[in-house]
């Protein structure tokens, strides 16, 4: 992420010779995508998937779709039909099969309720991600702020977070790195394809569909998710 947000900055800045002039509202929606899209998300998401199937993670991550509307609703006082809240009820309880069978390495994290807690983090991912995309649609259609800034600056602020974390609770001797090969390898291509292309692709999106739709768009990914972990 920190990585990402330097190219991206440095993209606006020496090539499209824009100037970061940024009101106060927009630094504080800036900070809060940071801290709930980039760090918290990530954060929640990397530990739940060392115990959690990449499907299983995919899959939770499809109840974005009803927390974004959930969101909407709070938030933007958005209408919810009976029909769309039953829908929304019967959508849930259809993810309960899938979220009540666990691996031996769920079992290892404990419970809370019929939970696992690595399954837990991840729907903690689920909501701090779909907060985040309602902050950035906030940025891009209120504030009039490119994608490309506000991925660019969120990215570096929660980048650096996360390092920061990362230096208190872990050994970095010097580094926390054991297979620099495929750590290089892994983080040019999670910088190319998530960073660089998924984020501002997405971010282009938003400034013509709802948050809701392009988390509904999502129930697609478990299964690229199933079809690439085979």
């Amino acid at each position: 992420m920190l990585l990402a947000g330097v190219i991206l900055l440095g993209y606006q800045f020496f090539v499209k010779k824009q100037t970061f002039s940024i009101g106060r509202q927009a630094w504080w929606r800036l900070l809060l995508l940071a801290f709930f899209n980039i760090y918290l998300t990530n954060v929640f998401e990397f530990w739940g998937l060392r115990y959690l199937t990449s499907f299983k993670t995919c899959f939770i991550y499809s109840l974005s779709p009803f927390l974004s509307a959930l969101f909407s609703y709070f938030l933007f006082t958005e209408k919810l039909t009976s029909k769309k809240w039953m829908g929304l009820i019967v959508g849930f309880l259809g993810f309960l099969p899938i979220l009540l069978s666990q691996t031996s390495n769920e079992e290892e994290t404990g419970h809370f309720l019929m939970f696992s807690w690595a399954e837990l983090a991840v729907m903690m991912a689920a909501i701090c991600s779909v907060y985040g995309w309602i902050i950035l649609k906030q940025l891009v259609n209120e504030n009039q702020m490119s994608p490309l800034m506000a991925n660019g600056a969120s990215m570096l602020a929660g980048g650096m977070l996360a390092l920061g974390h990362s230096f208190a609770v872990e050994e970095w001797n010097p580094f926390p790195v054991t297979n620099y090969p495929v750590f290089f390898e892994c983080t040019v291509l999670l910088i190319l394809i998530s960073n660089l292309i998924c984020y501002n692709l997405y971010g282009t999106l938003l400034k013509r569909y709802s948050a809701t739709f392009m988390s509904f768009a999502g129930f697609t990914t478990p299964l690229f998710t199933a079809l690439f972990g085979w």
